[in-house]
């Protein structure tokens, strides 16, 4: 089978009938041109963009990483790999980042994989333990590159390109134009693919203010999210002690909330996330860390707490929502002694929420946590039968499950979850006693 005959299969696993312009433009120019600055909105499809044509340019018969893609966050990193390994090739993926085990990376890494994805620390940490070989890397991928360098990733991507000595690909994408490219990419003049429109406006998107009578805006943010009819949210503020305080303060008030922000270790930010995507927590309080690179559920609702002190951030908070084809509402509480942003329209309508108390419905799921993954050869499979088979749940009962590498997490429909767990606490699963228990929930540290 030819790699064209296959493309056409693995967009097909993607779910996809066809590319869109921008898609196939990009395709076109990574496949024939050495540097490519790829500038497209955030939810437009730049993954699918970059790693079809990066499947057709690897070679079988070479065993060792051929590509490698930078990303700033391990949340972006984790994202790519899920879409390579929904496409259905052949090849292997792994990705490295710090908050995960070295020496795990390093066993993956001693069966090089074709492409490998990374955080800058992390790639630059196994260039310099020699964990696996540069000399077969032609192509090179900074997603999100802007991010990185608003993270101060400049000197281990600096080294990092500089051991890549065969590289004769170079490819940048962000969802931000106007950024300076820095010399030690070495990407010079490159074919330049500006699909970020003049306004970054989207007909699709609608943005209402919502007015606090208090400087302490907690009162308004609590009636706006009782006036959502028990829809999801994200809800973004510019501070991490405020995404836990806030969280802390709704879920007194009987809304089901968990924060999320850079200052959590690994394992609590992984479970923030895994309950909100599987809608165990409907509402997710976070900082910008947040605003992309992140596998959560399409969003009918973005709230800004408080506004980021630029407008890109305002943007990549807002392209939460609205992505695609699809509508959202942006929501910005503001309180008189605030300072306005150059970058907020003016007549924005406002929308009363006073009256809104009726709290949203409890999480329909909750998260079943389970003491086995991957490398306990568990898989999703396996899961769904024995909490069927042994934990007489029917189809509509399990919603998301995840399986890492030594763990993993079912979403199960709550009414259903002390049965399921007084049936399965004395079975096995494949011959293994795992543990089994509600999964321990991001509030509040005190109750940890």
């Amino acid at each position: 089978m030819n790699k064209n005959t296959h493309s056409t299969n693995l967009l097909l696993n993607l779910g996809i009938e066809n590319l869109n312009q921008m898609q196939e433009v990009a395709q076109n120019a990574i496949l024939n041109d050495s540097n490519v600055l790829l500038l497209s909105p955030t939810g437009s499809g730049k993954t699918i963009a970059f790693l079809l044509p990066i499947f057709q340019m690897l070679r079988e018969e070479v065993n060792a990483v051929q590509c490698l893609i930078l990303v700033p966050s391990r949340e972006l990193g984790l994202q790519i790999e899920q879409v390579w390994k929904k496409m259905g090739t052949n090849y292997k993926v792994n990705v490295c980042y710090g908050g995960h085990s070295i020496e795990t990376e390093i066993k993956n890494l001693s069966n090089p994989p074709a492409i490998l994805i990374g955080t800058p620390g992390r790639i630059a940490d196994h260039i310099d333990r020699g964990s696996f070989k540069t000399e077969s890397i032609e192509t090179l991928i900074l997603d999100e590159f802007d991010k990185s360098l608003q993270l101060g990733f400049h000197e281990q991507m600096s080294f990092i390109i500089s051991r890549l000595t065969k590289l004769n690909k170079r490819i940048l994408v962000s969802a931000t134009s106007d950024i300076e490219i820095p010399k030690y990419t070495r990407v010079i003049h490159p074919t330049i693919l500006d699909f970020i429109p003049d306004e970054i406006k989207n007909l699709n998107l609608s943005i209402k203010r919502v007015i606090s009578k208090d400087k302490d805006k907690i009162s308004s943010l609590f009636h706006l999210i009782c006036s959502l009819q028990s829809e999801a949210a994200i809800v973004f503020c510019n501070h991490r002690e405020a995404a836990e305080r806030i969280s802390d303060s709704l879920n007194d008030k009987g809304i089901y909330t968990t924060y999320y922000h850079g200052g959590m270790d690994q394992e609590e930010r992984e479970r923030a996330l895994i309950q909100f995507r599987n809608g165990s927590v409907r509402y997710l309080i976070t900082t910008d860390l947040a605003a992309r690179g992140l596998d959560i559920p399409e969003m009918k609702h973005v709230i800004h707490y408080h506004l980021p002190a630029k407008e890109d951030e305002f943007t990549h908070r807002n392209g939460r929502t609205a992505r695609m084809l699809a509508t959202g509402t942006a929501y910005i509480v503001t309180h008189e002694s605030e300072k306005k942003m150059d970058f907020i329209p003016d007549g924005i309508p406002v929308l009363n929420v006073e009256n809104a108390n009726i709290l949203p419905k409890p999480p329909e799921f909750k998260t079943i946590y389970i003491s086995g993954g991957k490398k306990n050869k568990l898989n999703k499979i396996d899961i769904v039968g024995f909490f069927s088979q042994k934990g007489n749940l029917e189809k509509g009962d399990l919603g998301l499950i995840e399986v890492k590498d030594f763990i993993s997490f079912a979403a199960v429909k709550a009414k259903k979850v002390t049965g399921l767990l007084n049936a399965v606490r004395d079975e096995k699963m494949k011959g293994k006693k795992f543990k089994i228990e509600i999964a321990r929930q991001v509030i509040k540290r005190v109750e940890e």
